[in-house]
């Protein structure tokens, strides 16, 4: 216990601050960097290019944090690698690479894709081979951080002429779903209302696999290799989105029940969902041709872009009292 006047040594100032970073931060950058794909859609480019760099410089500092722990604490590094929160930096690596394609910086972009797919194969088998039963919400990670390569990689094969990449997306997708599958099936349903936010993600994952399914369709045709299953894919895409939005409810009805007010990065996880219903239903309302999810898409942005000013501010807060010891 400390005295007061009493001078105890400690470790230093950023030491501390490194020491406070978990490893879920990466879903600020996951929640920042689809904002940022959202607000561009709706025609806020010069704050969706702030989101942009926001997200841009928070990855840079994880990154930045990251190897100092493989450096220093690598006991750390190996005990996080194997825990769903670990994903949250690859989804967010492949969420920052879609919202530097839609800014038009492909060659980032693709750095990027390659970055994610790396992390991706590293950590996929250490998660699951340690995942629990029953699994919180962060565990729809396994989801997310697959389908986050399926979108970007669709996303790039579109605008290269890859078909290779599209066939790639095509099994990153279907991956993603099963994983969604094993996943949701030992999920707590308790987790709606005892979660600190990371529970959103059940809705999330599938918000992003009808992404997926909507940015390969949109690569199909520009490409036209697969014709015969374009009609499949908008089926599919309708279907994933409906299956999502089934999950909006419960998940607003819950946070309506049991309100959990004060800041947790996990929270964070809650603002990448709220920003991927809005992004999925821009992508899925054009390939369906269907305006009202349109029409959603653009109303949704705001309810995101608000829940994330709060959370930013938590953010803020919480940075500033470690800053301050």
């Amino acid at each position: 216990m400390r005295l007061a006047g009493a001078s105890v040594a400690g470790p230093p100032r950023v030491q501390q601050v490194l020491d406070d970073v978990p490893p879920a931060s990466g879903a600020v950058v996951m929640g920042s960097g689809i904002l940022c794909v959202d607000l561009y859609a709706v025609g806020q480019p010069e704050v969706a290019a702030v989101l942009l760099w926001f997200a841009a410089g928070t990855w840079l500092f994880l990154a930045a944090v990251l190897a100092l722990r493989v450096l220093n604490e690598p006991g750390r590094f190996a005990r996080e690698a194997r825990s769903p929160p670990a994903l949250t930096g690859v989804a967010g690596t492949g969420v920052l690479g879609t919202a530097f394609a839609a800014h038009g910086y492909y060659l980032a972009a693709a750095a990027l894709l390659g970055l994610a797919v790396i992390s991706w194969a590293l950590l996929l088998t250490p998660v699951l081979r340690h995942r629990e039963t029953p699994v919180p919400g962060e565990s729809f990670l396994l989801t997310v951080a697959t389908q986050g390569l399926a979108v970007l990689g669709a996303t790039l094969a579109a605008r290269n002429g890859a078909a290779w990449l599209l066939i790639a997306a095509i099994a990153a997708a279907v991956l993603g779903l099963a994983l969604y599958i094993v996943t949701v099936t030992r999920f707590a349903l308790r987790q709606l209302l005892t979660g600190h936010g990371d529970q959103w993600i059940a809705g999330g994952a599938l918000a992003i696999s009808a992404l997926a399914c909507a940015k390969i369709t949109k690569a199909d045709d520009a490409l036209g290799r697969f014709a015969s299953l374009h009609g499949f894919l908008d089926v599919g895409a309708l279907v994933l989105w409906c299956l999502a939005m089934l999950w909006l409810g419960p998940l607003i009805a819950a946070e309506a029940l049991r309100p959990r007010l004060s800041y947790d990065v996990r929270r964070w996880a809650t603002v990448f969902p709220l920003g991927m219903y809005a992004a999925c239903s821009f992508a899925v309302g054009q390939v369906t041709g269907i305006c009202g999810i349109g029409i959603f898409a653009r109303v949704w942005t705001w309810v995101a872009a608000t829940v994330s000013l709060f959370v930013l501010v938590g953010l803020i807060r919480r940075s500033w009292h470690v800053l301050l010891g």
